[in-house]
């Protein structure tokens, strides 16, 4: 499958100049190496533009931006699931710790955003 030649604004803007005082499309369609349908979209294409104002594709930074909030947003997901767990988890370890308050046994402590087991030690409601 043959790849499309993309062709610079430039080209196209003198392509329709061009083809606005031409008298057959097809040949200079022919000469330009295009096709009629082209010629067409390009002037339709810049009669919708603004005098002096460029339709542009987005860019590649915008592009590199998009994926990288997109991956962000997935990250932040993930770790506020992380967070629901683990605030479940200590809340089920609480309410273990306190029907058998003075057992004696491990109480786990979530200490910057770390489980960490420390004996014989009472924990406060974060």
């Amino acid at each position: 499958m043959e790849r499309r030649k993309r062709y610079s604004r430039k080209f196209q803007r003198m392509a329709v100049e061009r083809m606005r005082s031409c008298e057959s499309v097809g040949e200079l369609a022919k000469e330009l190496g295009v096709t009629q349908r082209c010629l067409y979209k390009w002037r339709t294409k810049l009669e919708t533009v603004e005098a002096g104002e460029e339709a542009s594709r987005p860019s590649t930074h915008s592009n590199a931006h998009r994926k990288e909030v997109l991956q962000l947003k997935r990250l932040l997901a993930e770790k506020a699931m992380e967070v629901d767990f683990l605030k479940g988890a200590l809340q089920k370890i609480e309410a273990r710790r306190q029907r058998s308050s003075d057992s004696g046994g491990m109480a786990i402590a979530l200490i910057c955003g770390r489980m960490v087991a420390i004996a014989d030690l009472r924990i406060s409601a974060c």
